[in-house]
């Protein structure tokens, strides 16, 4: 039965028996419903009579006269007449209000994704919370405050104000808005991560949670790549998250770059406080020497290469990790900088430096390859500045990859280690002389910073977008089920819908069908082309009779397409192979308008000096003359922000720097070297 109105007051009516309509039939009908004793209370007050659907839509009547707001809203009250409390709405009601509601907010998130202004968003939310008023007329609510308690909202407008903008990050954590590239840049990338699932903050500082579909992402890239590092001759291995801190003070320039990003445990137990303040680290349990949460595994793995390495006969050793590291950092920025992330890093030791330049130039081509081959992403392969190199490296070889708001993301890199770790750590080999030698080393890694060279290079104002070799799915078909009393037609659709999906497969792609009967059509479609799925396809009843289905590629053709049944397979490899090819030509041609060439260092300046991440389409790279000059580099940093990303590969190994002057001192230039801002 439904609860009995309570008679303690106007304002604590039942909101699903009183409603406000704008004709006096609706309001008629309500007033009936309350007990005798309510109507005498509300006759006694019908010069103010406040009715409200939600918290967000409100209106009041005085006498006869009624706000445009309820006659805006007025298709909102006339459903609310109609309804009572919810346990007197039949389940049939019930589904179909439900059904509504969903409805209507695949219809709202689809018009914001249009840019459709607030006011022309209002009567589509007003019946929304309508209908949700309805389902369930508790979440209304309550009536806003009267004259009388302004002065106590005015005492407390600074607290308000300092609460404005940790309500407003958790509206838009709720928000399945993305945020336009033009508008900024910077947050539309945080709002694709979010709205298309791949990771959230932790509760821990700098730190992420990866959620399945971002680990996903990442596991297609850790497969392809583990099956090219083992190609290269490295082996997996693990070693101890913690490092002692006396290992890393055994190499001096290791320890000057990384000293201020360690995080260090200092005791092994925790106590219970003597003063009753929770825990405490056990002032007994301080340890000798400290251990760092390791940033990079150079020390603890060069100290077992001591133990592995005897004879040349046991080189080159190469041995590689996937693991997680910490760096802590001051700014984060999801997959870009974040305190801890996932990477593999790989480290070899060699008879000589011959070998160990080779090993290391290699798995950079490597990392190039796979970036353009699986994730559609063109890089630029070079050298490291002196002043960018990797701390305790001799030479570090980078790949640079442009984001579509011009600015440059390093993706990738391998060192020349030298002897330095060699020799800090006593790492020496009998030749076959019998001699000893000390062992030439490198190292080399890639992170989940690829993902976000994923997201910013080929994303949309639509949410992600995925190149088809890559994408954990590459094919969703969503089935359109027949009339309930169709058997027929649902064996029919079922019989063709396996096959399809055995086809596929069966031309080596990962498909995923959508069969969930309690999501509509379009909230699917919605939902995984904001995911990123390269190839939508659907079948339904008519599909079936005329042996054919509907493909819809996420980017790079327009419209849908119908194909034969019995031409699935081969269709959908075609249209996904193109779509990888676009894809990486489209990065390409981006990159290759935004590499400005020879310009001079004021117009550079002028370019850069007030670039931000924020915006979208920015300058582009600089490939300039320059004499390599640490000092010199330092100041362009200062003035206008820019770094030098590399030394490019093609254009300094072809002599391009030569008979040119610096475009910064006018002196004789030494390389080709590209600048550009960067993540």
């Amino acid at each position: 039965m439904s609860p009995k109105p309570s008679t303690r007051g106007v304002n604590k009516v039942w909101l699903g028996v009183v409603t406000l309509t704008t004709t006096s039939l609706a309001m008629t009908r309500a007033f009936q419903l309350l007990p005798v004793a309510r109507r005498a209370i509300i006759s006694t007050r019908t010069s103010h009579v406040v009715a409200r659907s939600s918290s967000h839509v409100g209106c009041a009547m005085r006498g006869n006269r009624i706000s445009n707001g309820m006659r805006n809203y007025s298709f909102m009250t006339r459903s609310m007449s109609q309804t009572a409390s919810p346990a007197t709405l039949s389940d049939e009601r019930r589904a179909e209000l439900e059904s509504k509601i969903k409805e209507k907010g695949d219809a709202i998130r689809g018009l914001k994704e249009q840019g459709v202004s607030k006011d022309e968003l209002a009567p589509h939310i007003a019946e929304l919370l309508a209908l949700k008023a309805e389902l369930d007329p508790s979440s209304a609510s309550p009536p806003q405050k009267k004259k009388g308690q302004q002065k106590q909202k005015q005492k407390n407008q600074q607290q308000q104000k300092k609460q404005q903008q940790p309500k407003k990050q958790a509206e838009d954590a709720e928000s399945d808005y993305i945020t336009p590239r033009s508008e900024n840049y910077s947050k539309w990338y945080n709002d694709i991560i979010r709205v298309c699932d791949l990771a959230e903050t932790s509760p821990v500082r700098g730190c992420m949670v990866i959620k399945p579909w971002g680990m996903s992402l990442w596991d297609q890239i850790r497969n392809d790549l583990d099956a090219r590092i083992k190609e290269h001759g490295a082996e997996n291995a693990y070693f101890p998250l913690l490092i002692p801190k006396s290992f890393l003070s055994k190499e001096a320039e290791h320890v000057d770059g990384f000293a201020k990003e360690c995080a260090v445990v200092t005791h092994h137990r925790l106590t219970a406080d003597p003063e009753g303040n929770g825990l405490i680290a056990d002032p007994e349990a301080e340890l000798e020497d400290p251990l760092i949460i390791r940033p990079t595994s150079e020390t603890m793995i060069w100290n077992m290469f001591k133990k592995w390495i005897v004879s040349h006969r046991d080189l080159p050793l190469k041995v590689n990790q996937w693991a997680n590291v910490m760096r802590w950092e001051m700014r984060t920025r999801p997959f870009l900088r974040t305190s801890e992330f996932l990477w593999q890093e790989g480290h070899t030791a060699h008879a000589t430096s011959e070998g160990a330049i080779a090993d290391s130039k290699d798995m950079l081509d490597q990392y190039a390859d796979m970036c353009e081959k699986l994730l559609a992403i063109p890089v630029v392969k070079g050298a490291k500045s002196p002043s960018e190199r990797f701390a305790g490296a001799e030479e570090t070889f980078t790949i640079e990859a442009l984001m579509q708001n011009g600015w440059a993301l390093q993706s990738g890199t391998s060192h020349f280690l030298g002897q330095s770790f060699g020799k800090a750590f006593d790492v020496t080999f009998q030749d076959a002389e019998g001699k000893q030698q000390d062992v030439w080393g490198t190292s080399w890694g890639v992170s989940t910073r690829l993902l976000g060279a994923l997201i910013m290079t080929h994303s949309d104002d639509a949410g992600l977008v995925l190149p088809p070799r890559v994408a954990p799915v590459q094919v969703v078909v969503v089935p359109i089920p027949p009339k309930k009393n169709d058997e027929e037609g649902k064996v029919a659709l079922n019989n063709a819908l396996d096959k399809l999906v055995a086809d596929l497969k069966g031309a080596g792609l990962t498909v995923k069908v959508d069969d969930r009967d309690y999501v509509r059509n379009g909230a699917k479609y919605f939902e995984w082309e904001r995911k990123g799925v390269p190839l939508r396809i659907e079948l339904g009843p008519r599909d079936v009779k005329g042996g054919v289905c509907v493909f819809k590629y996420r980017v790079g053709s327009e419209g849908k397409e119908t194909v034969p049944l019995d031409e699935v397979s081969a269709k959908a490899t075609e249209g996904l192979d193109n779509l990888q090819e676009y894809l990486l030509d489209s990065a390409k041609e981006r990159l290759a308008a935004s590499m400005n060439m020879m310009a001079t260092y004021d117009q550079m300046k002028e370019a850069l000096e007030k670039d931000e991440a924020s915006e979208y389409a920015g300058p582009g790279l600089y490939l300039v003359p320059w004499k390599c000059d640490a000092e010199n580099e330092e100041k362009i940093k200062e003035e206008c922000k820019a770094t030098i990303r590399c030394y490019p590969t093609n254009v300094n190994d072809a002599g391009m720097a030569e008979g040119k002057k610096c475009f910064y001192s006018g002196e004789d230039a030494t390389h080709m070297a590209l600048f550009g801002r960067a993540f």
